[in-house]
């Protein structure tokens, strides 16, 4: 039996869709849904964990500032 992985998959962090990232012939690319995460749009990741981290990182930066 052939598992079929999905092409696209939405980033969520803390309740926020912070973007969707598809499936291409180098890994993943990432679209940005949210203003906070305009800095990984158009960045390519290896994985879709990845590209999560990668936004996690990105909401946490920003915690950081503000605080």
């Amino acid at each position: 039996m052939s598992q079929t992985q999905s092409n696209a998959y939405i980033i969520e962090i803390h309740d926020r869709a912070a973007g969707i990232v598809t499936r291409d012939a180098r890994g993943f690319r990432f679209f940005s849904s949210e203003r906070l995460f305009d800095s990984l749009e158009g960045r390519q990741f290896r994985s879709a964990r990845e590209a999560e981290r990668a936004a996690r990182a990105v909401f946490s930066e920003r915690g950081r500032r503000l605080s």
